[in-house]
């Protein structure tokens, strides 16, 4: 998974987010930090490698005024070439606007300028002048949950390393959502591995993170299997998973059945994985599932769900007992 990336207009010389960066200003958008700091990254090294001597800046947009940001985005004394990467700029003074979107209407065509804006609607109004101006745009959305197991196996082949989607699903499950903390794993698993990456040696390096442990509760749960979910919610308590962590996974598994269960018959695995937002290897798990259930049964336990979140964040006063519950009456919710 990479941040996407549009043309807003044809005014930049380039025409293209990952094309030269001076004559032009680049914005990178959105709440997803890791891909937004790997575009900022990118663009640097492609000013350094047109221009060696270039110069680069880096300001907070919060700790510029008119004077400051003049200087970081006009010529250098020292170099012919300047980039200038202005971060949080949801912080702009509101005097400097247009200033900056000048900076984009009237470019310098040995200045490059690189915005980085974190998403939110703070500073919306500077943004969308900056596409209207030209600016090119990298959109840094973070990937939807069953989008994380392609950026995983995309974050394995950096590494020169291929894996398969069991792999891809196995560290999504054991670290959980956070890019960082996938990338990070990976570059472990990188390093340390000998020989092929499985899912099985994902399990021995990951298996007691909190995550894992919250969608093994789910699996119980959802196959109908009490005792075993029971077991499972009291490790996963134990070793530290928090309570809100297992409610979503558990409304998680439970969404994605009922997607299973309503879907239309007669589909390609791969468009039905798609359809329920899963791999195409956890469907047959899905399937096993989707045998104890119907349409009254899951939104009963979705009912469920949602009633122990709202206790767990209202602070309820046993935790555990709550989603003890839980297990228990979602289990009931299941056909007999």
């Amino acid at each position: 998974m990479a941040a996407s990336r549009s043309r807003t207009s044809s005014r930049s010389a380039a025409g293209d987010p990952e094309g030269p960066v001076f004559g032009r200003v680049l914005l990178v958008t959105g709440p997803e930090s890791l891909l937004a700091d790997r575009a900022v990254a990118a663009a640097l090294e492609r000013a350094r490698t047109e221009s060696p001597e270039v110069e680069t800046t880096e300001a907070e947009a919060e700790s510029l005024d008119a004077g400051r940001l003049a200087e970081i985005t006009g010529g250098s004394l020292f170099a012919s070439r300047r980039v200038a990467v202005v971060r949080r700029l949801a912080d702009l003074p509101a005097e400097l606007s247009d200033q900056v979107i000048s900076l984009a209407t009237d470019p310098d065509p040995d200045i490059g300028v690189v915005l980085v804006h974190g998403g939110g609607n703070k500073g919306r109004g500077v943004v969308d002048k900056l596409k209207k101006a030209g600016a090119d745009v990298v959109d840094c959305q973070p990937p939807k949950a069953w989008e994380l197991p392609q950026f995983v196996k995309a974050e394995f082949r950096r590494h020169g390393d291929r894996v398969d989607d069991e792999v891809g699903q196995a560290l999504v499950q054991a670290v959980g959502h956070d890019l960082r903390s996938l990338s990070a794993a990976i570059a472990q698993l990188h390093s340390d591995a000998e020989g092929a990456i499985t899912a099985e040696l994902v399990g021995r390096y990951f298996g007691g993170r909190s995550e894992v442990t919250s969608f093994a509760v789910a699996d119980a749960v959802l196959a109908g299997r009490t005792n075993v979910a029971l077991e499972q919610l009291r490790w996963a308590l134990a070793t530290g998973a928090a309570p809100v962590l297992i409610t979503s996974a558990l409304a998680m598994n439970l969404r994605g059945l009922g997607k299973l269960v309503t879907a239309a018959g007669g589909q390609r695995d791969a468009d039905l994985a798609r359809d329920v937002g899963v791999p195409a290897w956890k469907l047959k798990t899905m399937r096993a599932q989707a045998r104890g259930w119907d349409q009254r049964g899951l939104a009963t336990a979705l009912t469920v769900v949602a009633r122990t979140d709202a206790d767990i964040k209202g602070a309820a006063e046993d935790a555990g007992y709550a989603l003890e519950r839980a297990v228990l009456e979602i289990v009931r919710a299941r056909r007999s």
